[in-house]
């Protein structure tokens, strides 16, 4: 390679280095805020309205509503709520619970529990469900999530729900993981977290003015 080639080359490098460093100190979390949080701009107004349509259940305070997309055997949801929920209720936010039966991954009894929470929305059903363990939940006495029509459809609205969702956070930089917190900001900007690490709780319930 000729010596002007290799200055040339050289010379370039530097120059993209350059625009990558100036792009970090601009943006000083390229990956989102601390804790994995991201703002999002793209296609609010859309994910807002999926979110509001979708089969959530909550205790129905007066406070900010927090978003969470879950299902039933999911941990770190489990561990998100013994965590956390107590303390939002106590400010007065609103736990709203999107619970869906991810495909190839979730039982009859976990659908009949879904297609009851779709169908119904009682925050009480929902409590009375996380109240025992897994396992021992069998969905006697509901509407089978499998055979029932209305309620196999409402199970798999929960998953279109999820199939269209994940995308428009994509192109916001958020994955789609369990739990996925969302919620608006004092600014009314709307905020997301794919929250699977405790971690990430004392960067989030800071815009909720709890204290970390």
């Amino acid at each position: 390679m000729r010596a002007s080639s290799l200055i040339a080359f050289a010379a370039a490098a530097l120059g993209a280095l350059a625009v990558c460093t100036a792009s970090q100190a601009t943006d000083p979390y390229p990956g989102g805020d601390p804790g994995g949080i991201h703002t999002i701009t793209k296609d609010k107004a859309k994910i807002l309205s999926m979110l509001k349509e979708s089969g959530w259940v909550s205790p129905h305070l007066k406070g900010k509503a927090l978003w969470m997309i879950s299902f039933r055997s999911c941990p770190d949801c489990i561990r998100f709520e013994k965590e956390q929920f107590d303390a939002l209720h106590e400010a007065k936010v609103d736990t709203r619970v999107i619970v869906v039966a991810r495909r190839s991954k979730s039982t009859p009894a976990e659908r009949t529990g879904v297609g009851e929470l779709w169908a119904n929305r009682k925050w009480k059903m929902y409590e009375d469900w996380t109240s025992i363990p897994v396992d021992a939940f069998t969905g006697d006495g509901l509407p089978s999530g499998d055979t029932d029509p209305a309620r196999a459809a409402l199970v798999e609205r929960g998953r279109k729900f999820i199939d269209d969702l994940t995308p428009l956070l994509a192109e916001n930089g958020l994955p789609m993981h369990y739990p996925t917190l969302i919620w608006q900001d004092a600014k009314g900007q709307l905020r997301g977290c794919a929250c699977e690490e405790a971690e990430t709780y004392s960067f989030f319930v800071k815009d909720f003015g709890l204290k970390s």
